[in-house]
């Protein structure tokens, strides 16, 4: 139920990717990369959503915070299925990210309600194992859907799907907030916690380590279809060439939640992440002998390896940086998440509006970026061992 929740953004990213190109031509857009904002505007409802849904689930509690965040998710759905102008399908884009914010953050409350440290990571491995089953089959979902109508029937199948896990979740879960621990709401209450989490260095770190690293992955998100479907020339086998890549995520999110317990978060995190950079730098002259376009069975190969190594970095960085904020997991998880996807947007807005034609912008992307990466998490638990 949890993985269902928490994949109900990726699917409304996903699935939409196939359509992309026809959203473009259909709302008569001059640039074809601008298309990449469907993804990039539900991204910032998402990082916005984030820090609102947090905190009012430590107030009011869990569920009533889910439930208000399926109605406007849902309500952004209708807006987008009935666009007849960008403006209008970018507004409902960000409904949508408001709105998927509350079941994706809160469920991460959720666990914390219950667990700490690596058991917290293990479980969250798990849920990501389930999840992301779903990028790995919603772009085939998307493509499916419009084999047989248009792009819009897609925002049907996802106002169907929140209605779905709606109901699920208001059968299935008990509040997991006792009112007796609730924190009292106001703005002021939620600056001071604000100021509190990021007063921890363990969790300013590792978010904002986090949050470089996934802006690379957002663009690749948001140039997904240009480079298999334009570069590439993959057709219809786009679905199943992203869905490859997800799986790894998948792979790598069940190894952890085995492994985890008995090597630690922070050995796992280390050893991924300079996986992901070297792999990265060691790949960026093989792309420029093949003019910026390698044999596609090449960059597979390589992108396989940097998804394996990112599915590791998923789970852990957010178990890493909830440690300190256990007593608020609600804002301590909406900071995490709102602050990370901030970060993430004009990165990954970078990475994806750089597409030339060629997979060099991504490639470089993801070398730089987890340099950069390393080098926040090296500043990070330096100063946590100096403390």
């Amino acid at each position: 139920m949890l993985a269902l929740m928490v994949s109900l953004l990726a699917l409304s990213i996903d699935a939409m990717l196939p359509a992309l190109g026809e959203i473009g031509r259909d709302l008569e857009l001059a640039d074809t990369n601008d298309a990449q904002l469907v993804v990039t505007a539900m991204f910032l409802g998402f990082a916005v959503g984030q820090i609102a849904a947090g905190p009012l689930s430590d107030s009011f509690g869990r569920k009533p915070v889910i439930y208000g965040g399926y109605v406007i998710f849902i309500i952004g759905c209708v807006m987008s299925m009935a666009a007849d102008g960008f403006a209008v399908m970018l507004a409902g884009r960000v409904l949508q990210g408001l709105g998927a914010a509350a079941p994706r953050i809160v469920s991460i409350a959720l666990v914390r309600d219950g667990y700490e440290g690596r058991a917290m990571a293990r479980i969250m491995s798990i849920v990501m194992a389930i999840f992301i089953l779903v990028p790995a089959i919603a772009p085939a979902i998307g493509q499916g859907v419009m084999l047989v109508t248009d792009w819009r029937a897609i925002f049907g199948l996802l106002l169907v799907m929140a209605v779905i896990a709606f109901t699920w979740f208001a059968a299935r879960q008990p509040e997991t907030l006792a009112r007796e621990v609730r924190r009292r709401f106001s703005l002021g209450n939620v600056a001071d916690g604000v100021r509190e989490a990021l007063g921890y260095r363990a969790m300013t770190g590792y978010t904002l380590a986090a949050g470089i690293i996934f802006g690379a992955f957002v663009g690749y998100l948001s140039s997904a279809q240009q480079v298999f479907q334009s570069a590439y020339d993959t057709g219809q086998w786009f679905s199943v060439y992203f869905g490859a890549a997800a799986l790894a995520i998948g792979a790598a999110s069940i190894v952890n939640s085995k492994v985890v317990m008995r090597l630690g978060m922070r050995y796992m995190t280390w050893r991924a992440l300079i996986g992901l950079t070297a792999i990265s730098c060691l790949f960026v002259p093989v792309v420029l002998a093949g003019d910026g376009l390698p044999p596609l069975w090449v960059f597979m190969g390589w992108l396989l390896v940097a998804f394996f190594c990112t599915g590791i970095l998923f789970g852990n960085f957010n178990a890493l940086a909830m440690e300190p904020v256990g007593h608020m997991a609600g804002l301590g998880a909406a900071v995490v998440g709102s602050i990370s996807t901030l970060i993430s947007l004009p990165i990954g807005w970078l990475v994806g509006a750089a597409f030339d034609g060629t997979v060099m912008p991504l490639v470089t992307g993801f070398a730089v970026m987890g340099a950069v990466s390393l080098a926040v998490m090296w500043w990070t638990e330096r100063g946590l061992a100096e403390a």
